[in-house]
């Protein structure tokens, strides 16, 4: 499960970064036509860039949360709860061995 929400993440930074360079590439035929000039174009590329950067930063973040709150409903531990669950395990078997 957690793959195939790896898997969409991947897709879906690859699509906004994907948008963002076919964006870049239609402000350079804009400018190409004469439609815009070069300082426009720098200006509307640079928006663009950010436009992009903020799209992923606000999908990797729903993500994350999407994937905690699933973890919570399923009853996954993290793995540091699995690490300190298994230290308190490891103490108790010591600790009845010496009890023999």
């Amino acid at each position: 499960m957690l793959d195939i929400l790896r898997k969409s993440l991947h897709f879906g930074i690859g699509a906004i970064s994907m948008t963002r360079e076919k964006a870049e590439q239609l402000v350079q035929e804009a400018v190409k036509k004469g439609e815009i000039n070069s300082d426009e174009a720098k200006g509307l590329a640079d928006q663009l860039v950010k436009k992009g950067e903020e799209e992923r930063h606000h999908l990797t973040t729903t993500v994350k949360q999407e994937v905690k709150q699933m973890r919570e409903e399923i009853g996954f531990v993290s793995q540091e709860k699995f690490k300190q669950l298994e230290e308190r395990v490891l103490k108790m078997e010591q600790q009845l061995e010496t009890m023999k």
